[in-house]
C-alpha cells in the first residue's frame, strides 16, 4: 500500500532530494512551495503553492497525507526577526494544526544543531544539551521554538520527531558548497581563527536517509517526542572540510585567516549597517557566522544510531568524489 508523504520546502536542496528519493521508492509524493518548481512536477509530484503563514494553503497541501516532512524554513545568517518568526514559529505551527486536523500520523520536522549552540565549543554532546539561552541571529532562536513546538505536539494522534542535521552539502547544493565556492574565486574565503575548529558535516544522501529512517521509526513506535542530531559521525577541521570542497572543483586551498575578535567586530558593524540600510541581501560576516567558523561543534550521534538506524552510508571521502563528478559535468 503506497503511502502519502507532503513535503514543505521540497524545492530546496535537502527538500528536492527527499522528494525525489520518495518518488523513486514509489510513494504518493506532494510538495509544498512558495514557488513553482516544473522539474519536480514533471517527476509525478503534486505542487501545492502557498505561504507557510498562510494556514488555509498549508491545511490544504497536508490533507490526504500519511506523513509530512517539515523542510520548510526561512535560513540565513541576519534579516529581520519577524520574517523569521513568520516562517519559522508561526509556520511550523500551522503546519501542526494542519495535520493535527487532517488525522496526519506522523511529522518529521528538520531542526539544526544552531538550536543548542549558545557561542562557545561543544565536543562530542547529544540530546541531553539544553536550548541555548541567548542567540546571536534570529534563526536559531526561532528554529528552538518550532523544534520545541514539535516535539511538544508529540501524543498518541501524531507522533513527531525533530532531526538536526549538520552541514548539508553534496551535489545539487546551492547553499554551503556554491558559497565557498564563490568567495574562493573571488578571493574573499578567509578562516575565522586557525581554521582548527572541529565541526560536523552531513552528505545529502545521508541527510535523506535520516529523515525516511526517522518516519519509519515513528510508524514503529521509536523516536516520538525527540530531537536527534544527524550527522556523518566523522568530524573534520573546518580548514579540511572547506578545503577538500574546493579541490573537489580543482580550486587552490585557502590558508587566510581572520582573528576571531575581528571577524566578530566586524560582524557586529556589518549588522548594524545592514540594519540601517534595511539591506535584504546576505552580509558576508555577522557575529552568528564568527562564532559558527571559529567554534568546534560536533555532535554524538549515537541516538540516531539506536534508535532510527541511521548509519551513514556514504562517506566524506565518497561524497567529495560524487562532489567531484558532479561539479566537472557543470553542476
Amino acid at each position: 500500500m503506497s503511502t502519502t508523504a507532503l513535503v514543505t520546502g521540497g524545492g530546496g536542496f535537502l527538500g528536492g532530494a527527499l522528494l525525489r528519493r520518495l518518488v523513486a521508492r514509489g510513494d504518493a509524493v506532494r510538495t509544498f512551495n512558495r514557488g513553482r518548481y516544473p522539474e519536480l512536477e514533471a517527476l509525478g509530484i503534486s505542487a501545492y503553492r502557498g505561504d507557510l503563514a498562510d494556514a488555509d494553503a498549508v491545511r490544504q497541501a497536508v490533507a490526504g497525507a500519511d506523513v509530512v516532512f517539515h523542510v520548510a524554513a526561512r535560513a540565513g545568517i541576519a534579516g529581520r526577526p519577524a520574517q523569521f518568526r513568520t516562517a519559522n514559529v508561526i509556520g511550523t505551527r500551522n503546519v501542526i494544526r494542519a495535520c493535527r486536523d487532517a488525522g496526519v500520523g506522523r511529522l518529521v520536522h528538520t531542526s539544526t544543531p544552531a538550536v543548542v549552540h549558545a557561542g562557545g565549543d561543544l565536543a562530542g554532546g547529544d540530546e541531553r544539551l539544553p536550548y541555548a539561552t541567548r542567540f546571536s541571529a534570529p534563526y536559531p532562536a526561532t528554529k528552538a521554538l518550532a523544534e520545541r513546538d514539535v516535539l511538544g505536539a508529540n501524543d498518541a494522534d501524531l507522533a513527531t520527531v525533530a532531526l538536526r542535521p549538520h552541514l548539508i552539502w553534496g551535489p545539487g547544493d546551492t547553499q554551503l558548497t556554491a558559497k565557498i565556492l564563490d568567495r574562493a574565486r573571488r578571493g574573499q574565503l578567509r578562516f575565522v581563527g586557525d581554521g582548527r575548529a572541529l565541526v560536523d558535516s552531513t552528505y545529502i544522501d545521508n541527510a535523506v536517509d535520516a529523515h525516511l529512517l526517522a518516519a519509519a521509526a515513528l510508524a514503529q513506535g521509536r523516536g516520538a517526542g525527540r530531537a536527534y542530531f544527524i550527522s556523518q559521525g566523522d568530524p573534520r577541521s573546518i580548514a579540511e572540510l572547506t578545503n577538500a570542497i574546493l579541490a573537489a572543483a580543482d580550486l587552490p586551498p585557502v590558508t587566510a585567516t581572520v582573528p576571531f575578535p575581528v571577524a566578530f567586530a566586524v560582524g557586529t558593524l556589518v549588522e548594524g549597517a545592514y540594519g540601517l540600510l534595511r539591506r535584504e541581501d546576505e552580509p558576508p560576516m555577522t557575529r552568528f557566522l564568527a562564532r559558527q567558523l571559529a567554534t568546534t561543534h560536533w555532535f554524538d550521534i549515537t541516538a540516531a544510531r539506536r534508535d532510527l538506524g541511521y548509519d551513514p552510508a556514504v562517506s566524506i571521502e565518497e561524497g567529495l568524489l560524487r562532489l567531484r563528478r558532479w561539479l566537472a559535468e557543470g553542476s
